[in-house]
């Protein structure tokens, strides 16, 4: 297989798995913004969490919610727990890596927020332990997954699972997910003025 015919079927591939979320997914991913939109137009925040590339995107949606995505609209209150280093490295350091979100849920979590962890397999330690530490103190769970939604599905109150054997087309999955939650809340706010 040539270089070209490489790109032609990764995309192909992205392209399949998202027009089949189209039917399979509209519903759970529009009760997860009915979810969203009703705690952060409130004042309750959305802790968003995962390791690695997932990581990175609780990252990117955070920072659609606190900057903008689409329209002008005041700031939502959103927080990835992967960016303070310093308290990630002295969880890690003093405790163990399984806790770095567990214990900045327990530190921040208030009834009425929300904890969304993105896991592609729905397994990593660090992932579950937050789930947990989120019901223990009040919080909504929502978990985007992939593959079989893991040990993570049982724990979730709400599951959006990429059932996908391939890592990169789950987390393709994952942030054209957020994005989408993004663009309902944007739609929301503008049309209600929440």
């Amino acid at each position: 297989m040539d270089e070209i015919d490489v790109i032609k079927s990764e995309l192909r591939s992205s392209a399949e798995l998202k027009l089949r979320l189209m039917d399979t997914h509209a519903a759970v991913i529009q009760k997860a913004a009915d979810i969203i939109h009703g705690a952060v137009t409130k004042g309750s925040v959305l802790f968003l969490f995962g390791n690695g590339g997932s990581a990175a995107d609780a990252q990117h949606i955070a920072a659609e919610f606190v900057n903008r995505f689409k329209i002008e609209r005041r700031p939502l209150p959103a927080l990835a727990l992967s960016t303070d280093t310093s308290v990630i490295t002295s969880i890690g350091n003093d405790y163990s890596f399984d806790d770095i979100f567990s214990k900045q849920i327990a530190a921040l979590g208030r009834m009425g927020d929300i904890a969304m962890g993105i896991s592609t397999s729905g397994n990593s330690p660090n992932v579950v332990n937050a789930f947990k530490a989120a019901r223990d103190r009040g919080l909504f769970t929502i978990g985007l997954l992939g593959r079989d939604g893991g040990r993570a599905r049982t724990m979730v109150d709400l599951a959006v699972i990429i059932d996908h054997p391939d890592t990169p087309r789950i987390q393709e999955a994952h942030i054209t997910i957020g994005h989408v939650l993004c663009s309902i809340i944007d739609q929301r706010i503008k049309n209600d003025g929440t």
